[in-house]
Formats: structure tokens, C-alpha cells, sequence
């Protein structure tokens, strides 16, 4: 009786966090994407893919050098599809390794079910963005990834 009940109460302490964290997730706009990602949860602070770790040969428009930080979300998905609140961050660099600007993918359920409800953004370093929502040449490239869920730098093998 006293185990089921500490599995209970663990149960219900997982679910408490679960909707707690849920619950600060932004909406689907720029500026609240951009305050979390760089405050409330920031992104630098997220882990790395086990397959796509650090800084990283990319390409267009990603190139030359680019890093990409998933958070809690995105890395305890298995596999496609990940899990709803997923956010991919990813750093473009120059060849000097300087940070040029930071393209993200947001998955919101039923935001775009088109393009797998991803929420597209891409900032510069001051967190002005001059693409976003459901962004045509974004959803493109990664459209060859749809049985990925549009994620072209992380395999779920």
C-alpha cells in the first residue's frame, strides 16, 4: 500500500511539473518567442542532439558554421513526430564563429498542420525578426524531411 502510494504521488508530482512547464510555454509571436528563448528558458542552456553536437559545417542558409540547441521537449522525443512545445534553436555563425542570427522551429499543435505545426522565426542578434510564421523557403527545404517531422540535422534511429 505505502509503494502505491509514493507512485502516486509521484505520478501526480510528474504531472504538476509536466503542466507547469507546459504552462510557460509562449504563444506563437515573435516577441514572445524571442523573451523565451533568450530569458525565461534560454536556449544557450538547452541540450544538443547526440548525432548533431556543437558547432557544425552547415548549409544554405545555414552556412557557414551553424549550432543547434533543442530543449527538454524536442530531446525526450524518440521519434517523429516530436513532442508538441519542441524548439530547435539554431545558431548561424560565420566563418569567425560569430553568431549572425538564430533561426527556430516552434511545434504548436494545430498552428500549421500542413507543415507538421511548426512555427518558423528567424531572428537577427538583437531578436528582430525578418521571417516568421510559415515561412515558404523554410517549410521547402525541410519539407524533404517530412517523414522526420522537418528536422534535416537529427536522425531517430
Amino acid at each position: 500500500m505505502k509503494k502505491r502510494i509514493q507512485y502516486t504521488m509521484a505520478s501526480v508530482l510528474c504531472l504538476l511539473v509536466a503542466s507547469l512547464a507546459w504552462a510557460e510555454m509562449p504563444e506563437p509571436g515573435l516577441d514572445a518567442l524571442w523573451i523565451y528563448i533568450s530569458r525565461t528558458s534560454t536556449y544557450s542552456s538547452w541540450g544538443f542532439w547526440p548525432d548533431h553536437q556543437g558547432m557544425r559545417e552547415g548549409s544554405a542558409p545555414h552556412r557557414p558554421l551553424h549550432k543547434v540547441y533543442v530543449n527538454e521537449a524536442g530531446l525526450t522525443s524518440a521519434k517523429p513526430l516530436v513532442n508538441v512545445g519542441t524548439i530547435v534553436v539554431k545558431e548561424n555563425h560565420n566563418e569567425a564563429e560569430e553568431r549572425q542570427a538564430l533561426t527556430v522551429m516552434y511545434k504548436i499543435k494545430g498552428y500549421n498542420p500542413e507543415a507538421g505545426d511548426w512555427f518558423w522565426a528567424k531572428y537577427d542578434t538583437n531578436g528582430k525578426a525578418d521571417r516568421f510564421g510559415k515561412p515558404a523557403g523554410g517549410i521547402s527545404c525541410h519539407g524533404g524531411a517530412a517523414a522526420g517531422d522537418y528536422i534535416l540535422i537529427h536522425s531517430f534511429d
